[in-house]
C-alpha cells in the first residue's frame, strides 16, 4: 500500500458554484473512505482555491478513476489535478514510525 496526494486547483468561484454538485462530491469521497482509500481530504481555506485528498492504495489508477467520476472535474470547478506519491515519515497512528 502506497500513500498519495491528489491535489486539486479549483476556479476562483468555487464556493458559487460548487452547490449543484456538492452532494454528489462527497458522496463519492465518503464511498472512497469507506473502502478504505480515502484517508483524508478537505479544501485549503483563505482562499478557497484548492484541496488535498490523502489515499493509501495501491496503485494511482484508483485515484485517477476517482477524479474521472467527481463531479468537480466533470463540471469544471477543478481546474488542474495532479497525484504525488508520498513517503510518510510520521504516523502518529503508527506503533512505530514509518
Amino acid at each position: 500500500m502506497n500513500h498519495y496526494l491528489l491535489l486539486y486547483d479549483y476556479v476562483p468561484d468555487v464556493l458559487e458554484r460548487r452547490g449543484a454538485f456538492r452532494d454528489d462530491h462527497l458522496r463519492l469521497a465518503r464511498e472512497a473512505a469507506a473502502r478504505g482509500e480515502l484517508l483524508l481530504a478537505g479544501a485549503f481555506a483563505d482562499p478557497v482555491d484548492g484541496a488535498a485528498l490523502l489515499f493509501a492504495v495501491d496503485s494511482p489508477a484508483t485515484i485517477e478513476r476517482f477524479v474521472a467520476a467527481d463531479p468537480y472535474v466533470r463540471h469544471g470547478l477543478v481546474t488542474g489535478w495532479r497525484i504525488r506519491r508520498w513517503t510518510v515519515v510520521i504516523d502518529a497512528g503508527a506503533p512505530s514510525p514509518a
